[in-house]
Parts: C-alpha cells; sequence; structure tokens
C-alpha cells in the first residue's frame, strides 16, 4: 500500500502547483475590464461638453451681447414730427333722442285705420291712425241743430222786446214787462253762446278722432292693431315716435374738467364733440357740445354734457353705447411722438432714438400734453427723429437694432421712413 500511496501523490502535487500558480493570469484579465470602462466614460463626458457648448452657441444668454458684440434686436419705430395737437375730453356716452313722443287717443272709439307702417319716418302733420268719426258727427249736428233753434228763439225775442219797448213808450204797457221781454232776449243770447261752444267742442272731438304725428320722426312697433276700442285713458299709446334727426348724445366727464369746458361755453367757443363706436376706434359721426348740466353727481365726482348730432344718415341710434370725445383745445406747433414710445426709469422720461439707423440710444424729453395715443415733447426730441415704440425691454443704451415701421416696411440707414 506504501509504494501505491506515494505515486498517488506525486501525481497531484503538479496539479496542485498549477492551481496555485493560476492567481497571475487572472490579475492581467482584470487590468482589461478597466481600460475599457475608462474609455467609456471618457467618451461620455467628450459628448457631454460637446452638447454643451453647441447650445450655449445657439442660445447665448442675454448679458452675453457685449461678448457676441454682433446681436441685432429687432423694433418698431415711429418718426417723430411737428404737427397741431388736439386736446380732448373722453367719456362714456349714450344715445338719446331729441323728442320721444307716445302717440295716445285723445277721445274713446274704434280704430278704423292705422296709416302708417312699422319703422317708417313719418313727418309732422302726417295721418297715423283714424278713430271712426260718426258719434262725433252726430254730436257735432245736435250742437248746430240746438244753435239754429236758439237763434229763431232770440230773434222772435228781439222782434217782441222792440214791439213791448213802443208799447211802453205810448204808455199802453207797464215798464216790468217791458224790461221782462228784454231779459228773454238776454237768455236766448246765452243760450246761443252755449250752443256755439257745444259745437266747436263737437268740432274738436270729431278733430281728435284723426290721429297726426306731432313730430318728424320714425315709428316704433305698433301697439294696436286696428279694430280695437280705445280709450283716452290707456296706459299704452298706439305707438312711439322718435326724433332722430338731429338726435343727442349724454355723457360724463369728471369734475375736475368742468372749468376748461365751461369756460369755453361762456366765451361762446363751439365745442366739436366725435361719437366713436364701442371699441373706441371707429369714429360714427361729429357734432357740437349743446349745453352741461346744472349740478355735479356727488356720487361719481362727474358732472352731464349734452352734444347734439345732425346724424344725416341715421348714424346713431336711440339708447346706442358711444364713446365721446370732446375737443377743448389744440397745441400749436408742437414735436410729437406716440405714447407708447415713453419710458420712465430713476433718470426720469426718455425714449430710445434710433441714430444711424441702427443703434439705439436713450434720451432724455420732456412731455408737456398727451393726447390720445399721441404726447407732445417740448425737449430732448426734434422733428424727424426715429424713436422706438416697441421691443424696448430687449435695449440697452448702445444695442443695434433692426428697425421696421409699424406697418412693417424697413427704415433707411438715415432714419427716414
Amino acid at each position: 500500500m506504501g509504494p501505491l500511496e506515494t505515486v498517488e501523490s506525486s501525481k497531484a502535487a503538479p496539479g496542485a502547483g498549477q492551481e496555485s500558480g493560476g492567481g497571475q493570469p487572472r490579475r492581467k484579465s482584470r487590468w482589461w475590464v478597466w481600460l475599457l470602462l475608462l474609455a467609456v466614460l471618457g467618451y461620455g463626458g467628450w459628448r457631454f461638453y460637446a452638447a454643451r457648448a453647441k447650445g450655449q452657441a445657439a442660445d447665448p444668454p442675454a448679458g452675453g451681447r457685449g461678448r457676441a458684440g454682433n446681436l441685432v434686436v429687432p423694433v418698431v419705430v415711429a418718426t417723430a414730427a411737428r404737427a397741431d395737437l388736439p386736446i380732448y375730453l373722453n367719456g362714456l356716452g349714450s344715445v338719446t333722442a331729441f323728442n320721444t313722443v307716445t302717440i295716445h287717443s285723445r277721445v274713446d272709439g274704434q280704430l278704423v285705420n292705422v296709416a302708417f307702417a312699422e319703422g317708417q319716418i313719418v313727418h309732422e302733420g302726417d295721418l297715423l291712425a283714424q278713430i271712426d268719426p260718426r258719434p262725433f258727427q252726430v254730436q257735432l249736428e245736435q250742437a248746430e241743430g240746438q244753435l239754429a233753434r236758439d237763434t229763431a228763439q232770440l230773434h222772435d225775442a228781439r222782434v217782441n222786446a222792440d214791439r213791448f219797448d213802443a208799447l211802453y213808450k205810448a204808455g199802453v204797457i207797464p215798464k216790468q214787462q217791458a224790461d221782462t221781454q228784454q231779459a228773454t232776449v238776454g237768455q236766448f243770447e246765452g243760450a246761443i253762446k252755449v250752443d256755439q261752444a257745444a259745437i266747436d267742442n263737437a268740432k274738436l272731438q270729431l278733430s281728435y278722432s284723426r290721429i297726426t304725428s306731432p313730430i318728424t320722426g320714425r315709428v316704433g312697433l305698433r301697439l294696436v292693431d286696428s279694430g280695437n276700442i280705445v280709450h283716452a285713458s290707456d296706459q299704452n299709446g298706439l305707438c312711439l315716435i322718435t326724433q332722430l334727426q338731429p338726435i343727442a348724445v349724454l355723457f360724463s366727464l369728471p369734475q375736475d374738467q368742468l372749468s376748461d369746458v365751461y369756460r369755453k361755453l361762456r366765451a361762446g367757443v363751439e365745442l366739436p364733440a366725435e361719437a366713436f363706436d364701442r371699441d373706441n376706434t371707429t369714429k360714427i359721426a361729429t357734432g357740437k357740445l349743446l349745453t352741461i348740466d346744472n349740478q355735479i353727481d356727488p356720487t361719481t365726482g362727474t358732472y352731464k354734457l349734452k352734444a347734439i348730432f345732425k346724424n344725416e344718415r341715421n348714424e346713431l341710434f336711440p339708447n346706442q353705447f358711444v364713446n365721446m370725445h370732446l375737443l377743448v383745445d389744440t397745441k400749436r406747433g408742437m414735436t410729437i411722438i406716440p405714447t407708447a414710445a415713453m419710458q420712465r426709469g430713476p433718470q426720469g422720461v426718455y425714449v430710445y432714438v434710433v441714430s444711424a439707423g441702427t443703434v439705439a440710444k436713450t434720451r432724455t424729453v420732456t412731455p408737456a400734453q398727451t393726447s390720445g395715443n399721441d404726447v407732445g415733447i417740448t425737449a430732448g426730441i426734434q422733428p424727424g427723429d426715429v424713436v422706438v415704440i416697441d421691443g424696448q425691454d430687449k435695449l440697452q443704451d448702445g444695442s443695434k437694432v433692426e428697425p421696421r415701421t409699424a406697418t412693417g416696411g424697413p427704415v433707411s440707414p438715415g432714419g427716414s421712413q
């Protein structure tokens, strides 16, 4: 058994030596793994920094203008001009018919004819409706008959009075009888006056059966149809007529502006008034100020004014909402720029002026009067200067710009549009 065991142990020894010496090849294989991992990380880092640099070049920061030096800002510009600046006072108004008449019947009767069409323009004196005139014609004839009877009796009484007067002078009858006959004459004379008044009243009622328009205007919707019985006491009338030519507008202004308007009115100055649509963009009609109210509303601190318009083309309609512009003064020969060009900062009011057609420079200005979308400048701007009216938020003093007009047209290098 001894020699056999010795041989087996000797065979196993080389294997053990190989296993113990195998650590060196495994360490060499791990070195290649670390090399591959470092290569992947290096390539990823290179891609990240390359993408970041490319993004910064495509979208530079706002403060990178000095570094790049070639950033051009697109802006909208306008040219300052010397002109007259109208001063308007603006208020909200409502169109009111100059005259409004509700047509009522003045007598009771059946409506036999409606002579107008809804929406028709009628003139003063035009027939609107006809009430059955026959009852009033009968009353007139009765009054005329009563007058004829009393007239005949008066004639007889006067003849008898003359006869009794002659008999009294002859001493045939006493004076009392002559005086009684004379009193009878007076009674019939009074009766004739009553009869004449009854005739006039019957004629008046008969004329009321024919309803005519008291003004020139537009008829509204018909409120009563033909064939109905109408009464003088009816709450609702037959129709409504509104006078549209001329037409009035009532509007309000702040009480602080009262003195300017009142002074002009007292001096006899005719103040033009313009009515604009609800959006305050389109002028509808032009008229003049008629008068102002005699008191200020203490709840709103405003006062009412009334303007009149010819309204020849019926541009204005009763109860229509309008924006009113009242011209109270005109500043002559001012340098005018759009209000949108004005900027405010620590240095005061300033604008961006485009010089040489490509560079925007800040310039301090002195505004004198603002009216609507325009402002009058007394210092800092000269007629012909090009000012920026849109895009100022991206500008600094000395920024390069690409100027365009409000209509999209280019601006020449000299600054003229």
